[in-house]
């Protein structure tokens, strides 16, 4: 090759290397999934190709909690700035405030890496678009928090940690903070604007979501493990086309839920391992009126090949389930023997809720000892709401076309508990091949059931 040959390819491999820059660098993988209803593909991103953001290249110091902020900030803009990068939590211990991401952005944790946030609750200042327990507010910050982004990922082999020294200090409910939710009741029950709903003060001590993809589409979620959280942990809200895979999740805290998917459609979560203070995963779609408004289901919904060592329920479904939640397929789930857990699978709601359950597939699950049943479906769970405020405007709740196959305990106090309303009866509940060894009460204890067969 001659040198003017040579000079040629310089030239154009540099112009590649600079165009490269500028050119949208991430891209998008389709994922497959088979469940018992039309299930369309996950579109998720792949940042392969993308520009690596080490934080401490933007000023991160271990032990520096201002500092590591504004690194990882002005890191996600620079990647957020060039149409799509990575950043790059090294390994070690970096203390953090909230973490708010962009799009195209894929917060990557190396081995060995801890990302741990602060416990002072005005490290999630100022107050952001987010939820309580179904109903749109303003409140302290998630953890880590995306609104209105596509094409985002938190990946790695490294691990997200809250510190937990005042949060837990929230986990009660006293008379200030039970105010505060009435407050907010009323608020959303009148649709007054989100605006008017600010929830930040000094006591009403609503407690932040450890992770919120809130309106959000494009997401993926693997790899990492995840220890304690004020809330919820991981809260897909109002959006789309989300992989929740390979995780390893601790939260044994008050309303530690593993994951919340709301008004979130086409979600796969698979090959994880929970150890929850509450519920594994608990599928939700908003709370009475708020949730009217916004009218969107929560649907498409898989979970497979996971591991629950603790929690509430294998699956909850409820009682925020205001806008509908439909296509549930969970699949090849193991409950470790030893686990605390009440049922397998829990739908739940109330007179005020309306919304619809329909289409829900459990297959090929096994548990060891069980509180309460295999499954259990109630309308009437109201917990501390039943007397704090009244029902303002009265929806029953559909609930159809349940199965449950190939599942199997080793002891119950019932296999299953079905309470329907007199004017509103569940239909179609549907078990085959369901079995406890060990039956303490009575085998099917139902109120108001339609259509209900075994085999």
């Amino acid at each position: 090759m001659t040198k003017i040959a040579q000079a040629f390819f310089v030239v154009v491999f540099l112009l590649f290397v600079s165009c490269k820059e500028t050119i949208h660098p991430v891209k998008i993988s389709k994922v497959e999934v088979e469940a018992p209803f039309k299930m369309p593909a996950i579109e998720i991103p792949d940042f392969s190709y993308c520009k690596q953001f080490l934080i401490t290249d933007f000023g991160a110091i271990k032990g520096n909690k201002k500092r590591n902020s504004k690194a990882i900030d002005d890191a996600i803009n620079e990647a957020n700035k060039i149409g799509g990068g990575i950043v790059i939590i090294p390994e070690g211990e970096w203390i953090t405030k909230s973490i708010h991401l962009k799009s195209n952005v894929n917060l990557h944790l190396n081995k060995g890496a801890v990302l741990l946030f602060s416990e002072a609750p005005e490290d999630y200042l100022p107050a952001v678009h987010s939820t309580w327990e179904g109903m749109e507010c303003y409140n302290y910050s998630p953890l880590i928090y995306a609104y209105q982004c596509k094409n985002i990922a938190i990946t790695g082999e490294g691990k997200l940690k809250a510190k937990m020294d005042i949060w837990k200090t929230w986990f009660p409910r006293p008379k200030p903070h039970m105010n505060s939710l009435k407050r907010l009741y009323n608020l959303a029950s009148y649709n007054k604007p989100i605006e008017e709903r600010q929830m930040v003060n000094d006591t009403a001590h609503f407690r932040p979501q450890f992770i919120q993809f809130n309106r959000s589409q494009n997401i993926l979620l693997e790899g990492v493990s995840i220890e304690n959280s004020p809330f919820w942990t991981i809260h897909p809200y109002l959006s789309k086309d989300v992989v929740i895979r390979n995780l390893n999740v601790y939260a044994h805290g008050h309303n530690n839920d593993g994951v919340d998917p709301e008004m979130s459609e086409n979600v796969l979560i698979e090959n994880c391992i929970f150890d929850q203070g509450d519920d594994a995963i608990a599928i939700k779609s908003g709370r009475n009126q708020d949730a009217w408004r916004l009218n969107t289901p929560s649907k498409n919904i898989v979970m497979r090949n996971c591991t629950m060592k603790n929690g509430h329920q294998l699956v909850a479904i409820g009682s925020e389930l205001s806008g509908g939640i439909e296509n549930v397929f969970v699949d090849n789930c193991n409950v470790v023997d030893g686990a605390k857990m009440y049922h397998l699978v829990f739908i739940k709601t109330n007179e005020r809720r309306g919304g619809y359950v329909k289409n829900i597939f459990v297959e090929n699950i096994k548990a060891g000892k069980i509180a309460n049943g295999v499954l259990g479906i109630e309308t009437d769970v109201l917990y501390q709401w039943r007397d704090l405020v009244p029902t303002i405007e009265r929806k029953l709740t559909p609930i159809s076309d349940v199965h449950l196959k190939n599942v199997s305990a080793t002891e119950t106090e019932y296999l299953s508990k079905i309470f329907g309303q007199a004017e509103l009866p569940i239909e179609n509940v549907f078990l085959k091949n369901v079995s406890v060894d060990n039956i303490l009460k009575e085998k099917h204890i139902h109120e108001n059931v339609v259509n209900f067969m075994e085999n």
